[in-house]
């Protein structure tokens, strides 16, 4: 659906030459393509031989050179001694006015800077751009001259051939690597073997019969064309794999002709395959760069040619193995309308095809076509297995009036689209872009229509209504009478130029090359139905543009049609409108021409000159903005330009503008404010620009292949196959920001689409997307954004059947009325109902919002409104509806769906029959079933049952045995039945005393103790509902509230059993006591209670219980001095006179506790020893070998969820879980609970972890908090020993200096361990976080695992607080007793 637009056109004259000069004519050109530098080599002829032959230089600066002069530019001369004969096969079909080029081939290497050309003469001559000389060089000659010679794609070989016929194939030294015959007699290496399927004689034939099979070719009837010019032609493939050489083939035998044949060569210069012979044949030859085929053309008619009608022409492609591959008929002057013959008598051959030749990218293949009345050069594309004529190119006539000729075609080999034209005097260089030519109408007017350019015919496709794949369409516009107007105006091109559709009616322009212009009212028909989809009506034709004062005629590039809201349609079905045409003159400046057409008539012309060169134009609402060379903007008004604020970076051919407020600009009295105007465009090198007047200019995508704005999106395909919807609002404020505020872009929504795909239009009214795939299919999609823009607006304006429909159609869930139209549209309920009245439609939006995540309360809401609106409206009709409602809400209230059934049982039994079968449609069986049973109707129940088809044998013996029970019985067996346990419990407690017993039982069951608890409140059971509920708090353990439940249940022997559980002693005995318990009992329970109080470490409560209760002063003391409380033993001791006991159990007590606290310290001084000598052992490692230590490795491998199950060598990660030593035998996936294991294991401290040395500090913490516990407990003690005998005072002095020096020892350790060494300092200054972000989730094993690796190497002593030793008062100063030093002297 791509057209070919004319983006440059410059035009070159070589200085001190003139069209009438017929003996001084330019033959070829080379291209320098690092210096961007033009050569062209011009022959000097005089008395009809050559004399000389001239290169002349085109360097571009910018775009001003506008000549070139030969006292610059000409820099080197070769004189031409003599010339070649004639070839060997002459031609009588060249004019009598063209002169044989003497240069057969000039080309420039760029790697030794050499300009190389080769004559017919036979000489190669070379021309250093180096050399201040410039003085060219013959290397050397070839005897009987040269009749072709091409260079290689990479400038390495040259293949030459001779007069002589042979074929040589030299190096870019001119070295001969091969020779060989013109005319070899084998087919090639590549040979076809015939294996017996597909051979001819076992194909169908048809009416010809058998015989057909047996009929060989006969030669005598193939012979080349008469427009052969007898020369041969080379052509190489695109990576210089191989070259074809076209040449005439003599004849074998008398009854032969001379016919053309391609003969293909690999680089080295082996034959691999000779063409199948064909009739008719011509010389032109060209190699497609990609490879596929190899072009050239063929007669049709008779003596010779191929089989056909008389005059026909076609270009025909072959493959490398010489065989047909498909073929195009050329159309030469040839009218749109097949039903009129052509305007040329091809009869009489009055034309022939000189060349053919590819663009750089295989897409353009041009046809030069010389004619009786001058050149054209064709540009033809293909796309579905069809070829489009896209362009014609005349060669301007001379200054005497003779047919213009072209001397060469030339493609740049970088530059695709760029094709460069010679002339006898002049240099013509154009550059073309692919244009998709759309209908940029807007809303309701958007006809989505698309013109695509076939020579005279417009093929034209409205997608709003129908989706024709090329190279089909809707409707072909026929240009036949404006070339029957052209032929009368003395324009030879038939195939226009540019075209444009108006923004605001359905118009249609066509612009050619020369000024000449046509406009059609396409009257296209927008809506489905029957009869013509468009009915085209001509308004105007005429020369737009007349050549200037200077008599120089304009080079037309772009046509556009304006929008103004002063020109309306007039009664007589005529518009006035204006168009914008683009032109240049010369190489001067670019000029836009605005014509007015009123009543089919030229009413005004005006011109205004661009401040530039190859500028762009592109629509601005009701204005026109033209684009520079360099991307500035300008705004183009009736008198002048002014410059935008606003520009791209780069030319962007592709551009175009968008309001970023939703308004029809063409209705508003005043011109838009430029302000809102967002100008878009698409560079070459695939950066789409975004750019607002006097803002800033971004660029949202880097790999943009296509574009379209619609429905205020900015759409865009990218090289990665997705397309992408940008709001256009959105990049509005976003360009509005200043440059020190900019934000990275959102993320906008995007879709998939198939690989290549590009933009062809867009239709918002039918909310749909036209895609056209790399081999020509087209594929209409309905993007989500562009349909919900259409709900959305339909939704605002209440249209809702609408907006319901297009949901329905496209898929969108019907949750967006109440997202979008929040509370307006819950007002609007009524209105809905009204416009959406179907039942099937209520029901469907209904259970879309139901199955939505919109909050419940809203969707409650909503169902009972609608629910209220149906009610009101047709209760009978919409009763499946309010079953719905009933259904969908949230939560579901199936009951009061059911309730509505028994309200229209009797009234209306089939249609209960018929809602009861839909409800049981929504809800599972079963669970409808207990609803209906539940509400205790046993009828509703069968009529559930019956209609959910469920088994009798099932459900008939319950509902039997349910009929059999009492009221409320019945009630509990069904609410049990249903687990409803509280009801059931309340349905029993209903059914009388003599279901108490079962009652309880049932409680303990279902555990309903704070039911039954609130249910028997005040009544004679509640005491044994207590003592139930006490019970089972006792088996739970809770003894606390058992007992307390037990006290109020007036349960004193249960309630004593659970304070002795909870070691509530002294609520125990004072319940013993109020209930007289005997004293045995009493000092058995005394006895009791002390031995769990001193297992629980609670002495001093044990001793209490032995002393008051037992009377046993013997055991309080020794569980005293067993939980080391001396004082108070020594205390009770003294009260009640049993000195025996303190020599008995105080003395040899605080000896045992002197020996614990020693036992104590020893183990502490040696743990103590081993993890200091430890931490020094790390810290040398962490400072000798980081990396051995640390681990270099990247932190996503830690996520071991990735890799293989293969033994691989430790890692990083296997630090944090063994030593270096041990390797890993396997590595896994890794289960959530081997994740959790591996997780308790990080951190750990296992020796040669990373986290060794942390965990070795804590441990030290944890030491010196052991050891002022141990403080503790010797301050208590030594005041005791000191004050007992001798042997208990030398053993407090020993336990003080014990005491001492550990203490010594291990301040001298936490000392050492948390000062800092300039090692530590560089580490701690030099931590990061390890290239994570500080805001990763925190959540997840491997965010986790990443956390860990972050704090890797941060410095233990960062993470454990150094600990402070304790000084309590464990020192005495005992006269005449040395004692230790300690705090507190």
């Amino acid at each position: 659906m791509r057209n070919l637009a004319l983006w440059k056109s410059s035009t070159y004259n070589v200085g001190g030459f003139s069209a009438s000069n017929e003996k001084q004519q330019i033959s070829t050109i080379a291209v320098d393509l690092e210096q961007d530098v033009l050569y062209a080599a011009t022959e000097v002829y005089s008395a009809g031989d050559i004399r000389s032959i001239d290169i002349w230089k085109l360097a571009r600066e910018g775009e001003t050179n506008t000549e070139i002069s030969p006292a610059l530019t000409c820099f080197a001369s070769y004189p031409v001694i003599a010339s070649m004969p004639e070839s060997p096969w002459p031609t009588d079909h060249t004019p009598p006015s063209e002169l044989v080029p003497e240069v057969v081939n000039m080309r420039l290497l760029p790697d030794i800077a050499t300009i190389v050309l080769t004559t017919r003469s036979g000489e190669i001559v070379t021309l250093s751009l180096e050399d201040d000389r410039q003085k060219p060089e013959s290397v050397g000659s070839v005897d009987g001259g040269i009749l072709a010679a091409t260079w290689s794609p990479d400038d390495t070989l040259l293949v030459i051939i001779t007069g002589d016929d042979k074929l040589l194939l030299m190096t870019s030294s001119f070295d001969v690597i091969f020779e060989g015959p013109l005319h070899p007699d084998d087919f090639g290496e590549d040979a076809p073997i015939a294996l017996g399927w597909g051979a001819k004689h076992t194909q169908f034939h048809g009416s010809l019969g058998k015989g057909a099979a047996q009929a060989a070719l006969d030669l005598s009837e193939v012979g080349s064309s008469p427009d052969d010019d007898g020369k041969p032609r080379v052509s190489w493939r695109g990576d210089g794999a191989f070259f074809v050489v076209s040449t005439i083939f003599p004849p074998s035998t008398p009854n032969t002709r001379a016919r053309r044949i391609l003969r293909i060569y690999s680089r080295e210069g082996h034959l691999s395959s000779s063409s199948e012979p064909v009739a008719g044949l011509e010389h032109t030859l060209s190699w497609r760069p990609s490879g596929n085929l190899i072009a050239g053309t063929q007669r049709y008619g008779s003596d010779g040619l191929g089989k056909g009608k008389e005059g026909r022409h076609d270009v025909v492609f072959f493959e490398r193995n010489g065989l047909r591959h498909g073929d195009f008929g050329l159309r030469e002057n040839a009218q749109g309308n097949k039903s009129q013959p052509p305007r040329v008598d091809t009869k009489r051959r009055r034309y022939k095809v000189q060349e053919l030749s590819w663009s750089a990218d295989s897409t353009v293949l041009s046809v030069w076509v010389a004619g009786d009345d001058g050149d054209i050069v064709q540009l033809w594309t293909t796309g579905n297995y069809h070829w489009y004529l896209k362009h014609e190119i005349t060669a301007p006539r001379s200054s005497s009036g003779d047919p213009g000729r072209f001397t060469s075609v030339f493609w740049h080999p970088e530059e695709a689209l760029k094709i460069i034209l010679t002339t006898p005097s002049e240099l013509i260089e154009r550059v073309y872009t692919w244009e998709t030519y759309t209908s940029i109408s807007t809303v309701p007017n958007d006809s989505g229509s698309v013109a695509v350019i076939d020579g005279s015919n417009i093929l034209l496709t409205p997608f709003r209504t129908q989706n024709v794949p090329p190279p089909m369409a809707s409707h072909t516009l026929f240009l036949s009478a404006s070339t029957d107007l052209m032929s009368q105006t003395n324009l030879r091109v038939t195939v226009p130029l540019h075209t444009s559709f108006a923004t605001t009616h359905d118009l249609l322009v066509l612009l050619w090359e020369s000024g000449y212009a046509e406009l059609f009212d396409l009257r296209t028909r927008l809506s489905p139905g029957r009869g013509k989809v468009m009915d085209p009506l001509t308004m105007w034709t005429g020369q737009a543009i007349v050549a200037g004062s200077e008599g120089s005629s304009p080079t037309c590039r772009q046509v556009i049609l304006l929008s103004d809201r002063h020109f309306e349609a007039q009664p007589n079905g005529n518009a006035a409108v204006r168009l914008a045409i683009l032109s240049n003159i010369g190489n001067k400046c670019d000029v836009v021409h605005i014509i007015t057409i009123e009543a089919g008539e030229l009413a005004g012309r005006c011109a205004v000159e661009m401040p530039g060169l190859h500028g762009r134009l592109s629509h601005a609402g009701s204005t026109i903005v033209w684009q520079a060379a360099d991307g500035t903007l300008y705004d183009v008004n009736f008198d002048a330009c002014r410059e935008l604020l606003a520009r791209f970076p780069e030319f962007c051919y592709s551009a175009t503008s968008a309001f970023s407020v939703m308004a029809d600009v063409a209705s508003d009295a005043k011109s838009p404010n430029p302000k809102d105007v967002v100008y878009i465009g698409l560079g070459p090198s695939g950066h789409l620009h975004v750019a607002v007047d006097n803002g800033t200019t971004r660029s949202v995508a880097t790999n943009a292949t296509s574009f379209i704005v619609a429905s205020g999106f900015l759409i865009y395909t990218t090289t990665a196959h997705v397309a992408h919807f940008a709001p256009i609002s959105r990049l509005h404020e976003i360009c509005s920001t200043s440059v020190e505020s900019l934000s990275p872009l959102p993320e906008w929504e995007t879709r998939r689409v198939e690989r290549g795909s590009r933009i062809v239009t867009a239709v918002p009214s039918a909310m749909s997307l036209v895609l056209q795939m790399p081999r020509g299919n087209l594929e209409t999609i309905n993007p989500r954004p562009l349909v919900m823009e259409i709900v959305k607006q339909d939704i605002d304006n209440r249209n809702y059947r609408k907006a319901f429909l297009a949901c329905r159609k496209h898929r969108i869930d019907l949750s967006v009325f109440a997202e979008y139209g929040g509370d307006v549209f819950k007002s609007q309920l009524q209105r809905f109902v009204e416009q959406v009245d179907e039942v099937d439609y209520i029901n469907l939006f209904l259970t879309s919002i139901g199955q939505s995540s919109l909050p419940a309360d809203l969707v409650t809401k909503l169902c009972d409104g609608i629910r209220a609106e149906l009610e009101k409206r047709d209760l009978k009709k919409y009763v499946s509806c309010i079953l719905t409602t009933h259904v969908v809400k949230r939560p579901p209230d199936h009951e009061a769906g059911l309730s509505l059934l028994l309200r229209l049982r009797d009234s209306e039994p089939q249609l209960v029959e018929d809602a009861v079968k839909y409800i049981i449609f929504l809800v599972d069986t079963d669970r409808l079933f207990d609803t209906a049973l539940g509400m205790y109707d046993f009828s509703l129940v069968l009529i559930v049952a019956q209609h959910a088809q469920k088994d009798p044998q099932e459900y008939l013996p319950f509902l039997r045995e349910l009929r059999s029970l009492e009221h409320h019985y019945q009630r509990f067996r069904i609410d049990d039945h249903l687990k409803r346990y509280e009801k059931a419990l309340q349905d029993l407690a209903d059914a009388g005393q003599e279901r108490f017993e079962e009652a309880m039982a049932y409680v303990e069951k279902h555990r309903l103790y704070e039911s039954a608890l609130a249910i028997w409140l005040g009544s004679d059971r509640y005491s044994s509902v207590l003592s139930i509920y006490g019970d089972w708090l006792f088996e739970r353990r809770d003894f606390r509230e058992a007992a307390f439940v037990f006290r109020q249940a007036g349960v004193p022997l249960k309630a004593m059993a659970a304070h002795e559980k909870a070691l509530e002693w002294k609520d125990l005995f004072e319940l013993a006591i109020q209930e007289s318990m005997p004293s045995e009992e009493l000092i058995s329970t005394a006895y009791r209670v002390a031995d769990d109080l001193s297992s629980k470490k609670r002495y001093a409560d044990a001793a209490q219980v032995l002393l008051d209760y037992a009377q046993d002063v013997r055991e309080a003391i020794k569980i005293l001095v067993e939980g080391s409380l001396f004082s108070e033993a020594r205390r009770i001791i003294a009260l009640k006179s049993r000195k025996e006991l303190l020599e008995e159990l105080v003395y040899p007590g605080t000896l045992d506790c002197r020996a614990q606290i020693a036992e104590d310290m020893h183990e502490m001084r040696e743990q103590l020893r081993k993890q200091v000598q430890r931490i020094r052992e790390l810290r040398v490692r962490k400072v000798e070998e980081p990396d051995a230590f640390y681990g270099n490795e990247d932190t996503d491998l830690h996520n071991v969820d990735v890799m293989t199950d293969v033994s691989m060598a430790p890692t990083t990660f296997t630090r944090y879980t063994q030593a270096p030593t041990a390797i890993s035998r396997t590595t896994s996936k890794r289960s959530s609970r081997s994740k959790r294991k591996l997780e308790r294991k990080v951190g750990s401290g296992r020796k040669g972890t990373v986290d060794e040395e942390e965990y070795l500090l804590k441990s030290v913490s944890k030491l010196v908090v052991r050891f002022n516990a141990s403080q503790s407990d010797a301050a208590a003690l030594l005041p005791h020993l000191f004050q007992f005998t001798e042997e208990h005072r030398t053993e407090a002095c020993a336990l003080q200096e014990e005491l001492r020096a550990f203490e010594a020892e291990l301040q001298a350790a936490v000392t050492e361990i948390w000062t800092r060494t300039p090692a530590d300092s560089a580490t701690s200054a030099g931590e990061g976080d390890g290239g994570q972000s500080e805001n990763a989730a925190a959540d997840g094993w491997a965010a986790r695992m990443r956390e860990y690796e972050r704090q890797r190497q941060v410095d233990p002593l960062e993470k454990v607080a150094r600990p402070e030793l304790a000084r309590p008062e464990w020192t005495l100063k005992v006269p005449g007793v040395s004692v230790g030093m300690g705090g507190g002297a």
